[in-house]
């Protein structure tokens, strides 16, 4: 039953504001409380643009149109799609890192679920309270590691957030199964436990032992009540991320989007590079500069990728090198996490990233380490005289934690090097020729793995679905766009890329047989079906 008067414009899914027709304003008692013009959702997105030029920064921006999310739902998924170029830069990456930084000084009203560890013991009453019973998409952080900003406890709820609205804007995976949740164990920011409107848990993070348990019973709790429900874990811990994935991704539909998203990304973005390099990836040798989660995600998913073309993962690995804050990882360093001890290869200790370059004589150098600078102009001229194109991708974000820039990278390596970036750098003019950098984003795999595996009810979401993802993704850049040095395709034709890559992942759903539906005649079908469309239902315009 639709609501009635000012409940039915308080109710973001069905708001329509003033493109309420005269004849709906009586039928659901809206006469009078609404300005007497009936627009169109066209003119309504004239407004907000108009609006958003008054707003001074691009933190302001962010805080309107989460506003307007709250407001009005279609509204705001309509606006993003006339320039998504423009706005999700603004509603993720990089103005959310900046937004969660403030997240307690900007907090206007409740999104999505949190849950306390002192909560523990009745996880599933408090899930019951969401009111949406069909839950498909859960995207939870414990705000343990946000960006490249570290520790931000219960701030850290912008991520989650943001990542349910990429999933409709980039791919069109309806909203009103999609929940936003922090699970909030404390924090060890200190300077968050002593600011007055810091809003979690005022206390020290809980042990690992106690993690996991409280994650435990939250994924239990979760399968209980939404037996179809997909649990996304975003910017954990390294530890934490790694450890919780490799426990439950065999047993429960998830994915860690730092962990696969990431590799998959890269993985698209270096089958591209390896069409210029003139390479094959079974040839490559790939210095990872940061070893968290990020660095070895990707590792693993080039390991993946490597064995499905042929190569054993014992021979895939040992391509792959790994260097951290305390050096080149090899078997003589103590301490080590589980994930990096399969790339400890047999080497002289080094802290010198040059000396590792001059040694391992890699042909792909990725940088995941959130330190900003540190491939120097002597590391890309390092690159550049041991390849004839050295790919480069300096992935670290936001910014100013880039590993060097698209400009440096272009101007030390004399145009040379093949460049992705973890943010969106503006075009480089070099002589007569203009590059134009590649954001390799998250953005562009997980909203696509995410429509697959909703439109198929997957059981499961396993590497090869983010595999089969990068290759759809890198398919789609054109021979002239890799002339011009961009790996993946350009963000204002997301939504196009994004459905046709998710056909390709639902078709390999249904061949791993992970499916918990019958496979339909026409996969493109069953998928275009499904997306949402940001449009009134009430109103006729």
């Amino acid at each position: 039953m639709t609501p009635q008067g000012t409940a039915l414009l308080h109710d973001n899914a069905l708001n329509e504001s003033t493109a309420f027709t005269s004849g709906e304003r009586d039928q659901f008692g809206l006469t009078g409380l609404l300005p007497t013009a009936v627009e169109t959702l066209d003119n309504q997105v004239k407004r907000c643009l108009m609006q958003l030029t008054k707003k001074p920064n691009l933190l302001e921006q962010y805080i309107y149109l989460n506003q307007l999310a709250d407001e009005n739902q279609t509204l705001f998924f309509k606006l993003l799609s006339t320039d998504p170029e423009r706005f999700l830069p603004i509603v993720y990456d990089p103005v959310v890192g900046a937004a969660c930084l403030e997240f307690g000084h900007i907090y206007r009203r409740p999104n999505g679920i949190y849950l306390s560890i002192e909560q523990r013991g009745k996880i599933r009453e408090v899930l019951s309270h969401w009111p949406v019973k069909d839950v498909r998409f859960i995207c939870v952080s414990s705000g343990g590691r946000i960006l490249g900003l570290g520790d931000i406890g219960a701030n850290g709820m912008g991520i989650p957030v943001g990542k349910m609205q990429l999933y409709t804007a980039c791919a069109a995976v309806p909203p009103d199964g999609l929940l936003p949740l922090l699970l909030d164990s404390g924090t060890d920011n200190e300077s968050l436990l002593a600011d007055p409107l810091y809003l979690g848990l005022r206390r020290k993070r809980a042990s690992a032992k106690d993690l996991d348990t409280f994650v435990d019973e939250f994924v239990d709790a979760v399968m209980e009540l939404y037996s179809r429900c997909c649990i996304h874990f975003e910017d954990w811990k390294g530890t934490d991320a790694v450890r919780l994935l490799e426990k439950y991704k065999d047993k429960v539909c998830c994915y860690n989007d730092d962990i696969q998203g990431t590799g998959s990304v890269v993985l698209a973005a270096l089958y591209n590079a390896l069409k210029i390099s003139k390479g094959k990836l079974k040839d490559q040798r790939i210095l990872m500069f940061g070893a968290g989660s990020a660095g070895v995600g990707i590792s693993d998913m080039i390991v993946s990728a490597a064995k499905l073309e042929g190569v054993s993962i014992e021979a895939a690995r040992d391509q792959i090198s790994l260097f951290d804050v305390k050096g080149l990882i090899e078997p003589s360093r103590t301490n080590l996490e589980a994930g990096q001890t399969h790339y400890a290869h047999k080497h002289a200790p080094t802290t010198s990233l040059l000396d590792a370059i001059d040694s391992i004589k890699p042909t792909v150098l990725i940088g995941t380490s959130t330190v900003g600078k540190t491939f120097t102009k002597e590391v890309v001229e390092a690159m550049t005289k041991l390849n004839q194109r050295p790919v480069i991708f300096a992935l670290s974000n936001p910014t100013e934690h880039a590993e060097c820039t698209a400009e440096e990278a272009y101007t030390w390596s004399e145009g040379k090097a093949v460049y992705a970036a973890g943010v969106q750098f503006p075009p480089v003019k070099l002589g007569n020729k203009t590059y134009l950098p590649t954001q390799a984003n998250n953005v562009y795999i997980f909203p696509a793995v995410c429509l697959a595996v909703y439109t198929t009810a997957s059981k499961r979401v396993p590497d090869e679905l983010f595999i089969e993802a990068a290759k759809a993704l890198a398919d789609q850049v054109s021979t002239h766009q890799l002339d011009q040095g961009l790996l993946l395709p350009l963000q204002k034709d997301i939504l196009k890329i994004e459905i046709e890559t998710a056909i390709t992942v639902a078709k390999k759903v249904f061949e791993l047989g992970l499916a918990r539906i019958d496979k339909p005649a026409d996969i493109a079908k069953l998928v275009n079906a499904s997306l949402y469309k940001p449009e009134y239902t009430h109103s006729k315009e």
